[in-house]
């Protein structure tokens, strides 16, 4: 697969990060952020159902690490490295909850909501199959957020409650190294995948899929408004 197919793959996936960047912020909790309505409650519940849901991030990554098979071992690799690094985001989340007055025994009855129940057993569901390189699509939104909106996002809750950065640790923390990571995909979708039938397709439903219920778990956050 050449580079250009590569490319082309990748400006598909840009077009779905549009679509979703666009819906992301007319999600009430994400709008309100925005516009400094947010309230200190508002934000430990925000980072309340995050960690419901991140505890399950490494672990599906984990899956699809096992999922993939003998000519690809490499890429098993990279699975299992960025598991690694995303296996902390839940002890992030417990210190800005803390650090924001929260009780931290409040996380450990954290459920996930509809949309997150959603999320996570699609993400298991990919994972479970074999070689499953579609979720590649899966991580080109998880990732983009931390390139495109943490920032943006830590920032307008700073603003609007007056909070330190060490109250922001989670989302700053992706905002500095997710762009890394999207480098990693695009590496790794030149390393061969593509030549597939139907990868790159499948790669593009996967991601589209994925921002949906991304947004269902986001409008889903205790119910918000």
């Amino acid at each position: 697969m050449s580079q250009t197919d590569v490319q082309h793959l990748m400006r598909r996936l840009t077009r779905v990060w549009t679509e979703f960047e666009s819906r992301l912020l007319t999600v009430p909790i994400i709008r309100d952020a925005r516009e400094s309505r947010l309230r200190l409650a508002d934000y430990r519940m925000l980072l309340k159902d995050h960690y419901a849901q991140v505890l399950d991030g490494s672990a599906w990554i984990a899956r699809a690490a096992s999922s993939v098979t003998r000519p690809h071992l490499e890429l098993r690799s990279q699975f299992l490295r960025h598991a690694v690094t995303e296996h902390r985001d839940y002890a992030m989340l417990a210190h800005d909850y803390t650090a924001c007055d929260g009780d931290p025994s409040d996380l450990d009855a954290a459920r996930k909501n509809i949309g997150s129940v959603a999320l996570s057993a699609w993400m298991f569901q990919r994972a479970s199959q074999p070689n499953p390189f579609d979720l590649m699509g899966a991580m080109f939104i998880i990732e983009g957020l931390g390139q495109w909106f943490a920032r943006t996002f830590a920032e307008a809750v700073t603003d609007a409650l007056s909070l330190t950065d060490e109250q922001v640790t989670f989302y700053r923390y992706h905002a500095d190294h997710d762009p890394d990571h999207l480098n990693e995909l695009e590496a790794a979708l030149g390393s061969g995948i593509l030549d597939t039938p139907g990868m790159a397709d499948a790669i593009v439903e996967t991601a589209t899929v994925t921002a949906r219920l991304y947004l269902l778990q986001l409008e889903e956050v205790g119910h918000y408004g």
